[in-house]
Order: C-alpha cells, then sequence, then structure tokens
C-alpha cells in the first residue's frame, strides 16, 4: 500500500473583468506584481494561424491576448517560453456584462499594509485608482474596505 501524497494543486484566481489590462495594471501596482509578458507565446501562436488577429492586442509594447492577461508574484518561477507565472497569479479575463452592483463579492482579495501603514497603503491605493468603501472597526479588528477600477471589493489591514 502506498502512502504517497499527492502534491499540492497549482492554482491562480481568476477575475471577471471589463478591461482586463487596465485590471492587470491596476493590481500589479497594488500588489507590487509584475504583468505576465506573454508576446513570445502570442507572436507563436499568430505565426502558425492558432491565433487569430482580433486575439491579440498590443500591451507594454509587445503583444497579448486580447481578453485575458495576468500578474504574478515577481519572486515566483515562470515559464519562459510562454510567460507565464507558475507561482502565485491573478488572471484578468474580459466578460461582457459588468459587476453586479449592490452584490456582495462571494470572495475578495485582503492586502496586508504592516502594522502602521493602512493609512499610507490606502492613500496609494486611491492614488492608483481605487476608492474607499467605508472603515471597518469591530472586535475582530480595524480594516478599509476598498473598491478597485471595476468595483471590485478589497480590503486593506
Amino acid at each position: 500500500m502506498s502512502t504517497h501524497t499527492p502534491a499540492p494543486l497549482h492554482w491562480k484566481l481568476v477575475v471577471d473583468a471589463g478591461d482586463p489590462h487596465a485590471q492587470a495594471d491596476f493590481w500589479a501596482a497594488a500588489l507590487r506584481y509584475e504583468a505576465e509578458d506573454n508576446s513570445e507565446l502570442v507572436e507563436r501562436l499568430l505565426s502558425c494561424g492558432a491565433l487569430p488577429e482580433e486575439a491579440a492586442v498590443e500591451y507594454r509594447g509587445g503583444l497579448a491576448f486580447r481578453d485575458l492577461i495576468a500578474v504574478r508574484h515577481p519572486e515566483d518561477p515562470y515559464d519562459p517560453d510562454t510567460g507565464t507565472g507558475l507561482g502565485r497569479r491573478l488572471l484578468f479575463q474580459r466578460v461582457p456584462e459588468a459587476r453586479a452592483e449592490g452584490v456582495k463579492n462571494r470572495l475578495h482579495i485582503d492586502v496586508h499594509s504592516g502594522a502602521g501603514h493602512r493609512a499610507d497603503e490606502v492613500a496609494r491605493l486611491e492614488a492608483l485608482g481605487a476608492r474607499v468603501l467605508r472603515d471597518v472597526r469591530e472586535a475582530g479588528g480595524e480594516w478599509v474596505v476598498m473598491a478597485d477600477p471595476e468595483g471590485n471589493e478589497f480590503c486593506v489591514q
């Protein structure tokens, strides 16, 4: 009988977006992550006809997929042939519908600012395009609920 424990699964958090590239720019700056550079992969797929021209856009001086882009932790590994991250990632995918107003997110990101730095981090995020929704002070702690440029809620601890 084998006692082999399967390896943990690789995962990414996928976020629906009206403008995936703008969302990637915001979250890359907010988390100090890097937008993935998939330009070599996109060019390869275009050259062999596996990707139609309209599925690619110019982004940061190279080609990118029109409907999706990811950001990754800068210290995590990535595949140099595709530019795809192999660690902590957020993938933004284009969807036709806007986020439903008045509906609470079922999943959200908590940004940990470090002791004594919450106000500075909130101000930095506001300068990037986020907005404060409310300050929360409860017996369990204090945090600020914010919204990214497309209205997705997140918390700053």
